[in-house]
């Protein structure tokens, strides 16, 4: 009996440092009817494009998605990962126009970004989406506030 005691134990020490706390994973409800504009890649203040619009992504009802990536619009679905918390837009859709300057460089980090699996941090006013090629870092720009 004196064995199985420490044995228990450190089982279940050994479980709780082995598992992810789900808590703390951000929520379908945590994105729904928001909407962020796109602030920084990689640490690097984004400017608006030539026509005064900047990237953007709204997240509404049954983490339907949609935005602006730069150059074109998308569209597609939200997904968080049930065991890592990451999150990524799915049968992601965009419109096909071609643009000069850097708004096809800005496209091509968020369509890179929101299609890949990539970390999600979330306060109260940003939403920063990081994975080994990019950081996005996204202000709350709710419609109505």
């Amino acid at each position: 009996m004196k064995k199985i005691i420490p044995l228990v134990g450190l089982s279940m020490l050994l479980a709780a440092c082995s598992s992810h706390d789900k808590a703390d994973f951000v929520t379908a409800s945590d994105l729904q009817h928001h909407h962020w504009e796109l602030s920084a890649i990689d640490g690097k203040p984004v400017a608006k494009n030539k026509l005064d619009k900047v990237a953007d992504i709204e997240v509404g009802e049954n983490l339907n998605t949609h935005g602006f990536a730069g150059c074109n619009s998308y569209r597609g679905m939200a997904e968080i990962n049930a065991e890592t918390g990451e999150f990524r837009v799915s049968q992601m859709a965009m419109t096909m126009k071609m643009c000069m300057d850097d708004s096809m460089a800005t496209e091509r980090a968020v369509a890179s970004t929101l299609s890949a699996w990539s970390k999600i941090d979330l306060d109260k006013q940003t939403l920063k989406l990081s994975n080994d090629e990019h950081t996005l870092t996204f202000t709350l720009k709710d419609w109505v506030q």
